[in-house]
């Protein structure tokens, strides 16, 4: 049986700041194209891959054709941050308390290429990141577990001794549907009461908060 234990970690609004920035550009691009689409909306979808956020609020009966236009938009204009995407507060810190007791260190994320390769650099923690399940690397991204259990599958570690931590409802039901503990924070802007009722075995302010708490959190130290 193994004894190696991963720390699976979404990204967006959970280790980098970037959440809103997300709501605005993906605002923007479904203005561009002539929908409207509140933001309310717009941030609750945050967190699903660009063609199930694009399916989630424009519905399946629309013009399909438009969707490489809304991807492209939204790239181009986020694309405008990725030299200043600012980590959360102990974000990286965090990263190494957890691998300096032993924890293999994973990214969970909707994102890829070049975005991903930024929060990278923001989080500045790639000395204890052991690798990154992308949207390019699985078929169904969260609340799908498929990127949950591609991080697991990057380290050979079981779904017993796993935890994921991440900041949507599509996080909390992604690490409930593989089978991991699921520790929610409140730093993408998510109510508790909405992380809870989706699965989170724990709720965190932050990051910060998490690392202030770690003894007594799901990864105090366990054999």
């Amino acid at each position: 049986m193994s004894t190696k234990r991963a720390a699976i970690f979404d990204v967006d609004g959970t280790l980098v700041d970037t959440n809103h920035l997300h709501v605005v550009t993906w605002w923007e691009a479904f203005r561009q194209a002539g929908h409207r689409v509140p933001m309310l909306e717009v941030h609750r979808a945050i967190g699903l891959s660009s063609d199930d956020l694009i399916e989630h609020l424009l519905g399946k009966d629309r013009d399909h054709e438009d969707d490489g236009q809304l991807k492209a938009a939204h790239h181009a204009l986020y694309a405008t941050f990725f030299d200043r995407l600012p980590a959360l507060e102990d974000a990286g810190e965090l990263l190494r308390a957890l691998a300096g007791r032993g924890w293999e260190i994973v990214l969970a994320t909707s994102a890829g290429g070049a975005e991903l390769a930024a929060l990278r650099r923001a989080i500045d923690a790639d000395d204890v990141i052991l690798g990154a399940a992308s949207a390019d690397d699985v078929r169904a991204g969260k609340p799908a577990p498929d990127p949950v259990a591609r991080a697991r599958d990057l380290v050979g570690v079981p779904n017993g001794r796993a935890v994921f931590v991440g900041d949507t409802v599509w996080d909390m039901e992604a690490a409930a549907r593989d089978g991991v503990t699921s520790v929610a924070v409140l730093s993408g802007g998510i109510p508790r009461t909405d992380l809870e009722m989706a699965g989170a075995d724990a709720v965190y302010r932050d990051v910060a908060d998490l690392l202030e708490h770690l003894g007594s959190s799901a990864f105090a130290d366990r054999r």
